[in-house]
């Protein structure tokens, strides 16, 4: 398979396609040892992902009898196919707080319909979810071979250890992983490149961004370190960092602002004022696909400016809605305070 690259004696990188896709593809990894191998990352459960992982191990000589699965987190483009590639009497390994969403894909299918109800999604929309929605629709099937980590934990495979750092605020239980000998920041999708991270809300975690911005802090122990990402290429870690805080900063002053000109609105409705780089006329015409990550990405920003004390949250019987906390929310919407 063309795109295998070696990255160290026994460590390679693994290009996975996501087809239709903006982040294009992801980087799974591959550690061999001397009769067991390490997979990082699997890709979405879809045919194009599963075919060209298949085939990468196959040509790399991996037996699947041989393998343990390592997830930096839940999202169903790193974590689809784990329970298919695992090996029978292997582990799949995850962050602890990430594990009830996989072991038991219940606990999003519970959370996920009320929650974006209340932002403000119509219930059409919502019910579109299961298959319209990656999260859910190439999701990995329920699986019972799981295994917690916490920060610190280590696992060796071959010649090389990986140790857990814990980097909540993409999920709630994201993990990167150092190869302090090698110098090697394995990070996820804590640090991308090319593109920015989606940060949105979580039920564990009540100020999403605010933890994603304290976790960033963590990188600057690995400043001299090389970024392997989980997407794309890599880069200067530090100055990366550094853009994404930037980034940050320069989001809430624009969901701020979409406060104060529409006071009143809902997380649904504020997105749709916001900047996105994908390409729709309007937002009505914005992909369904892109507003579950778009609308989860305003609402960690407002709940980021609550914290701030800059913006306030009124219930209105059936849905969130957002004024700044000086006051100025729309006089014909009654609300209550909560």
């Amino acid at each position: 398979m063309s795109g295998i690259e070696q990255i160290m004696p026994g460590f390679w990188r693994i290009p996975v396609p996501l087809p239709g896709n903006p982040l294009k593809e992801l980087n799974s990894y591959l550690i061999r040892g001397q009769d067991e191998n390490l997979l990082i990352d699997t890709g979405f459960r879809i045919e194009p992902c599963r075919a060209a992982i298949t085939e990468a191990l196959t040509e790399l000589g991996v037996r699947r009898e041989e393998t343990d699965i390592l997830l930096t987190h839940l999202h169903s483009d790193h974590s689809g196919l784990a329970p298919e590639l695992v090996g029978p009497e292997r582990r799949i390994y995850v962050g602890r707080v990430d594990l009830p969403y996989l072991a038991n894909s219940a606990v999003w299918k519970k959370d996920f319909g009320p929650r974006f109800l209340k932002m403000g999604f119509s219930e059409a929309e919502v019910g579109r979810r299961q298959t319209e929605n990656p999260a859910q629709s190439m999701a990995p099937e329920d699986c019972d071979r799981y295994f917690p980590l916490d920060e610190e934990d280590t696992i060796t495979c071959g010649p090389y250890t990986l140790r857990a750092i814990f980097t909540p605020g993409h999920t709630p239980g994201h993990l990167c992983f150092a190869m302090d000998e090698e110098r090697i920041l394995l990070t996820g999708d804590h640090v991308l490149f090319d593109i920015t991270p989606n940060i949105a809300t979580w039920r564990e975690l009540p100020d999403a961004l605010g933890s994603y911005l304290d976790s960033l802090e963590k990188m600057e122990a690995f400043a001299a370190y090389r970024a392997l990402p989980g997407h794309r290429g890599g880069g200067d870690l530090a100055r990366r960092t550094a853009e994404l805080k930037e980034h940050h900063a320069e989001r809430l002053t624009e969901a701020l602002d979409a406060v104060r000109t529409a006071p009143g609105r809902t997380a649904y409705e504020l997105a749709g004022r916001i900047r996105w780089k994908i390409r729709a006329r309007n937002w009505e015409e914005f992909p369904l696909a892109q507003k579950w990550f778009a609308v989860g990405e305003c609402q960690a920003h407002l709940d980021r400016l609550m914290v701030l004390g800059k913006v306030d949250r009124l219930w209105d019987g059936a849905v969130w809605r957002y004024q700044t906390a000086e006051g100025g929310c729309a006089p014909e919407t009654e609300m209550i305070r909560s």
